[in-house]
């Protein structure tokens, strides 16, 4: 069906985010494209796949092993083996490079997320890949971008009018609230990393969650009512804002997605299945 783009950090990518995509759009037929700065395979943030370093203990060699918060914040079954599967893929195996990409060449992009600093900030910062999402909202092709995904398409400018690609767009991203939640939960379980969930942190003159994807994201906008969250009143509210529960194949309830256009977005990898369903039903009417 549709040739889909998918730019990847050398390692720290969120595996649900990655994998799942990845699944159902191949399933439903796309042919997928991996790129890395380097054309050397990524690989995700480990302690998302395993838990392991996310207890109190964690730290500890002889007791990092035993997993209870990780067990609970790691990425879900469905996930993992989307994941393990996704490793034996040839296209995932043998990525492009950045530098080769020419959005010309393919029908659709998805731009993934990931929260660890120490390997998403060569994907949020790169010039490179920025260009590549301009091109492809100028074009105006299918992109869909969850959580910091959506940072990255915030940041990259349009050719055309020189703003933010997301300048006149609705959309969401991770939100603060479930970043400050994730953040509170490490000053606890990784008392020696507390900033673990922050990809950007605040300097001293810049008030608590200036520097959040939401915030960022929101400031690259024609108005802050573009950024979009869960309504009170909608079916579910209590499990889409719970930043617990996680949508699946068969149950999507948890999830919140917003559309505009030939663009979807999403919030963490909670909304990944529905995130994903949504761009390849986007492919299917756009090359209808």
């Amino acid at each position: 069906m549709a040739k889909i783009l998918i730019p990847l950090p050398s390692r720290d990518a969120d595996p649900s985010e990655v994998a799942v995509s990845w699944q159902i759009l191949r399933n439903d037929g796309h042919e997928i494209v991996f790129a890395t700065p380097d054309g050397h395979p990524a690989s995700a943030d480990e302690m998302m796949l395993s838990g392991v370093g996310l207890d109190p203990w964690g730290w500890l060699p002889g007791l990092r092993q035993l997993r209870v918060v990780g067990l609970i914040l790691r990425a879900n079954g469905d996930a993992r083996k989307a994941y393990a599967a996704m490793l034996k893929d040839t296209a995932f195996c043998a990525p492009l490079r950045w530098d080769e990409l020419d959005a010309a060449d393919y029908a659709g992009l998805l731009l993934p997320g990931g929260h660890r600093a120490r390997g998403m900030r060569e994907y949020l910062e790169s010039p490179l890949l920025q260009g590549i999402v301009a091109a492809f909202f100028d074009a105006g092709k299918p992109v869909a971008a969850i959580c910091h995904g959506v940072l990255l398409a915030a940041r990259s400018r349009s050719k055309v009018n020189g703003k933010s690609v997301l300048f006149g767009k609705r959309t969401t991203t991770l939100t603060w609230a479930f970043e400050k939640k994730a953040w509170a939960t490490a000053r606890v379980t990784r008392f020696w990393d507390p900033y673990y969930y922050r990809t950007y942190n605040e300097s001293a003159d810049q008030p608590s969650g200036y520097m959040s994807v939401q915030q960022e994201v929101t400031r690259a906008l024609a108005d802050p009512a573009d950024f979009k969250d869960v309504p009170r009143d909608a079916k579910d509210y209590a499990r889409k804002t719970s930043g617990i529960a996680r949508d699946s194949v068969k149950d999507d309830s948890p999830a919140f997605v917003v559309r505009d256009g030939n663009y979807v977005s999403a919030r963490w990898p909670g909304d990944v299945h529905r995130f994903a369903r949504e761009f390849s039903a986007m492919l299917g009417e756009t090359r209808a």
